[in-house]
């Protein structure tokens, strides 16, 4: 053991936590700090006042110990702040993290290390731009990226995350934990570390189905709202609005599995790349590299730019899902509206996929789409016939979906109407949704007559002031 560096470290723990707590000034009427009866524990409380010059405390150092954000503080993240292996963070529920345009401000938990983020659908837990209400923009900063030990298909069985965080993920370990999110609020993330190489707004990488995922919003982010890299990690209720890129993107062996969910899109905001709703893929070159990416998705709505034929869209819009690259992507239950392309089943391999019954799109329901279906140029397989045979559902126009106020970029109300034909219909007889995580509903995409963004969601996140 080398002692000279195991002290210089504790100092350095020492000076970082002692620089994370502002400068007070006793109470007038306080008891003196040299009385009998002062309690140093009830110091904060009652008998200290807080003179600092922000309102934020800074971090800006690595956490590599047991450490608790409360919300009686609000936090500014500076650079990449890794969350070490060995330790947890916990964030209180109510608690308002803020992250650092100019240093690009990012949290990152690594492997072996985990976040307790447990707020409350009256409370919950917000991550947002330290930019001035009015002022802020997707790509703020850098997002939450947590990094798991689970299977992916990458070589060597271990990636490193995008953006240029430098994060390893993957393993061996499908049960690895990287801890909770609930009730958590992403606001304007997504910064590029390069020109075309953002962070995404929640990033799962390798992550494990001992972590909790369950009511989670992404706001306005500068790339992908969602994105998992492997990974065996099951989500519910999560929110992707706003964002720039896509909303639900899996890639390199993801097989976790994904329950209610709904994006609702800006139609002036879209990316270059070309924006979608789901896009997937087994990884970058379409390989057969194993674990394959095999998502089972159900209950999700995804609305976007389109929502009458007269609306003006930004030409960067594509799908509202793209399956490519060999992915074996089962989806069932879901409702997709107002893209200009429903669904490209884009190559040969998942065209044998589709037929082989391994990528599934089923009991779904396409709304007002400029083009119904599409395939890869030159492809003659008949992607009509499969869509079909799949007793998948096509409307019109969006209206024809009973869905109260979906298009709504203020106040959307993804909840059913009384005369819904999405009400009644979906069906859990594959055997694909046999797992217990699944909840089995009779109505198709994200809602019946129950808003679960009800209290916790923020849908107009550039005024409010935090």
């Amino acid at each position: 053991m080398n002692i000279l560096k195991n002290h210089a470290l504790s100092l350095l723990m020492l000076g970082a936590i002692v620089a994370l707590v502002p400068a007070c000034k006793k109470k007038e009427g306080c008891t003196d700090a040299t009385a009998t009866n002062y309690d140093p524990d009830a110091e904060k409380d009652c008998c200290c006042e807080y003179a600092t010059t922000s309102d934020k405390v800074t971090i800006d150092q690595p956490i590599s110990v047991n450490t608790t954000w409360t919300a009686d503080k609000k936090y500014l993240i500076k650079g990449f702040i890794e969350v070490e292996s060995g330790a947890t963070l916990t964030i209180e529920a109510g608690t308002r993290i803020f992250g650092d345009k100019a240093t690009k401000g990012t949290l990152i938990i690594n492997r072996g290390g985990k976040i307790s983020a447990v707020g409350t659908s009256s409370n919950p837990i917000v991550f947002t731009s330290n930019e001035a209400a009015g002022s802020r923009a997707p790509g703020d900063w850098g997002g939450i990226i947590l990094c798991g030990r689970a299977p992916v298909n990458l070589p060597g069985g271990t990636g490193v995350v995008e953006g240029g965080v430098e994060a390893v993920f993957g393993g061996t370990n499908a049960a690895d934990t990287s801890g909770t999110l609930q009730f958590v609020r992403i606001e304007y993330p997504g910064i590029a570390f390069q020109p075309n190489n953002e962070i995404n707004g929640l990033t799962l990488a390798g992550v494990g189905n001992g972590t909790v995922i369950d009511h989670v919003q992404v706001s306005y982010s500068g790339d992908d709202s969602f994105e998992w890299f492997g990974g065996t990690v099951n989500c519910k209720n999560l929110v992707a609005f706003g964002g720039l890129d896509d909303d639900f993107d899996m890639d390199n062996g993801y097989s976790g599995k994904f329950q209610f969910g709904v994006a609702l899109r800006d139609p002036n905001q879209a990316d270059a790349s070309g924006s979608n709703g789901l896009e997937h893929d087994n990884d970058a070159s379409g390989s057969g590299a194993t674990p394959y990416t095999t998502p089972v998705i159900t209950n999700v709505s995804i609305y976007g730019p389109q929502a009458t034929s007269s609306t003006t869209i930004n030409s960067n819009f594509k799908r509202s899902a793209h399956l490519r690259r060999n992915t074996h992507t089962r989806v069932f239950n879901s409702v997709f509206a107002g893209f200009p392309t429903g669904l490209l089943i884009d190559g040969g391999s998942c065209e044998t996929n589709a037929d082989a019954n391994e990528l599934k799109v089923k009991d779904c329901v396409f709304s007002a789409m400029g083009t119904l279906t599409a395939v890869a140029s030159g492809s003659t397989w008949d992607i009509a016939a499969w869509y079909g045979a799949n007793t998948n559902t096509t409307y019109t126009d969006n209206t024809q979906l009973g869905v109260n106020d979906a298009f709504n970029l203020t106040a959307p109300d993804f909840t059913l109407g009384g005369s819904s034909p999405l009400a009644s219909g979906a069906s859990f007889s594959d055997g694909d949704l046999s797992d217990p995580f699944f909840t089995s509903v009779s109505y198709k995409g994200a809602f019946g007559t129950d808003n679960w963004t009800n209290g916790w969601a923020n849908w107009t996140p550039q005024n409010t002031t935090y």
